[in-house]
């Protein structure tokens, strides 16, 4: 008898889970809303320019361009930038969200959140997770400001054990 309330307790955690209620488009859209999802977006969009400059900077190791390279550099820069801003877009980025979002919670879940947000917790949770994000990113780049010359290592082992391969 305990083995078949034992079956029936399994079925019935996996009924409600499989079974529940996907989100709708209506509430996703309303948490998207309440979460600022779309400026957050915008503004990491917006930070793509400085992202480019920075990875030129890695990439020129100290090196001082030419006119010409500083050229070349500020017209991918601008390429890179205009292909992600036609790209990014919300009106192409709002369905996979939808589409990600009511394949991952239930209607039950996201009414749950959209009833965080709407507390004053939740609204500082939305107001500062960016600025959290932002400052973990500057303390891992510090961290890993040390590591760099131990990943050029890397690459030129990598690059000399490739080049003596081809021969």
């Amino acid at each position: 008898m305990n083995v078949l309330k034992f079956f029936l307790a399994v079925i019935l955690f996996f009924s409600t889970n499989v079974w529940a209620e996907p989100a709708r488009d209506s509430s996703i859209r309303q948490l998207l809303d309440i979460t600022q999802s779309r400026k957050i977006f915008d503004g990491i969009a917006a930070q793509f320019g400085s992202l480019m400059d920075n990875t030129a900077q890695q990439a020129l190791a100290g090196k001082t361009p030419t006119a010409k390279q500083k050229q070349a550099i500020s017209n991918m820069k601008n390429r890179m930038v205009s292909l992600m801003k036609e790209e990014l877009v919300w009106e192409k980025l709002e369905p996979m969200y939808l589409r990600i979002y009511s394949e991952t919670f239930s209607e039950e879940e996201v009414a749950g959140m959209l009833s965080f947000y709407k507390t004053p917790a939740g609204q500082a949770v939305i107001v500062k997770i960016p600025v959290l994000m932002q400052q973990t990113m500057v303390e891992v780049q510090r961290m890993l400001e040390g590591a760099t010359p131990k990943i050029q290592k890397i690459q030129q082992d990598f690059v000399a054990e490739m080049e003596s391969l081809g021969e």
